[in-house]
């Protein structure tokens, strides 16, 4: 099933950015699912279950580099918020 999760980060850090962008940074290392980032938020789409354990590890590893931070998160388990990406082809 597919899935769709905007998450919304907030560090408990005066200097929040970041842990933000380094947390964007590793989920953008996954080749399986499809990431894009807006101002407020980001959304992970892919298979449900690989999206849910990416988020298992990364959330952890968030918490043992940056410490507390608050994930905001809202779930569209079968739906597919983003658009397919398309090959891309080397000019």
């Amino acid at each position: 099933m597919q899935v769709s999760i905007d998450i919304s980060l907030y560090p408990n850090n005066e200097d929040f950015i970041p842990p933000i962008l380094d947390f964007i940074e590793h989920l953008n290392g996954y080749d399986n699912i499809q990431i894009q980032t807006f101002p407020t938020s980001t959304v992970v789409m892919g298979d449900f279950d690989e999206v849910m354990d990416i988020l298992k590890t990364e959330i952890k590893a968030y918490r043992e580099k940056h410490g507390m931070g608050v994930f905001v998160t809202k779930i569209l388990p079968g739906y597919g918020a983003l658009k397919p990406q398309e090959d891309k082809v080397d000019s």
